[in-house]
């Protein structure tokens, strides 16, 4: 027997913090998505990017320190909305079987749309906690050179499947926190439900492709850097004199 009584607020409290923490994330993830893409640009954008996390053109010089302290707070924030998430995933075998034999009979998109956020979930559970801890524990190892040379070296089958996941998820997620928390009057529920779809569907794809295509300019880099593991990137322009974590090898 549940000790929440019937009347408690708290399943609606952690509903709210489920979706505000799932929020957040989503929208971290593009904000982290337009950054990490400013190598197609070049490569002094992408170093300007990594001296932003650094704290460079707040403080004068490079902290790398700052990316591990945001790093870990990231991870923090995954823990809490994956706890929450838990609480309505099944919570055995016979509750998998049920709740599949009714997506297969509904044929429901949103029920299908739940069963592939609880899977990519999954996967962001043990795959997202690697890449950030690589960040906070070598926050130093940010810039063209050093993280082209990662995602050729090693990491990069963990990003490709990453990125479909994260991507997925969070459009996912904030399509049904859409459906949950706004509210359209003067808009009938199928064709709002069709039009929050098809924007889903178009930021997944748009996300998507940015991210593969960002992944291959770091593929492409770094596979011109294999016999140089340890360079740093030094950036053409005056203005942007390279720091400690630059120049260390």
């Amino acid at each position: 027997m549940s000790s929440i009584p019937s009347n408690s607020r708290w399943p609606a409290r952690l509903d709210l913090l489920q979706s505000a923490s799932g929020l957040a994330l989503a929208l971290f993830m593009w904000v982290h998505m337009f950054l990490v893409s400013s190598i197609l640009i070049s490569n002094d954008a992408m170093y300007a990017v990594a001296k932003l996390f650094e704290g460079y053109y707040v403080f004068g010089r490079s902290y790398p320190w700052l990316v591990s302290a945001a790093a870990a707070a990231i991870l923090v924030l995954i823990m809490l909305h994956a706890a929450l998430a838990l609480r309505k995933f099944p919570q055995s075998t016979r509750q998998y079987q049920l709740f599949l034999g009714h997506k297969n009979r509904m044929h429901h998109p949103d029920t299908t749309l739940w069963w592939w956020q609880v899977v990519t979930g999954f996967l962001l559970f043990f795959l997202a906690p690697m890449h950030l801890f690589g960040m906070f524990s070598q926050p130093d190892q940010i810039g063209p050179y050093a993280s082209s040379y990662r995602v050729y070296s090693t990491h990069w089958p963990l990003y490709l499947i990453l990125l479909f996941a994260v991507e997925l998820h969070g459009a996912i997620g904030l399509y049904r926190l859409a459906i949950k928390w706004l509210s359209f009057p003067t808009m009938p529920v199928p064709v709002m439900r069709k039009r929050l779809s098809l924007l889903k569907w178009g930021m997944s794809a748009f996300f998507i492709i940015l991210g593969l295509c960002t992944l291959l300019a770091y593929y492409r880099l770094g596979s011109t850097l294999q016999d140089q593991p340890g360079e740093r990137y030094h950036p053409v322009t005056q203005s942007q004199c390279p720091t400690n974590s630059e120049v260390l090898s």
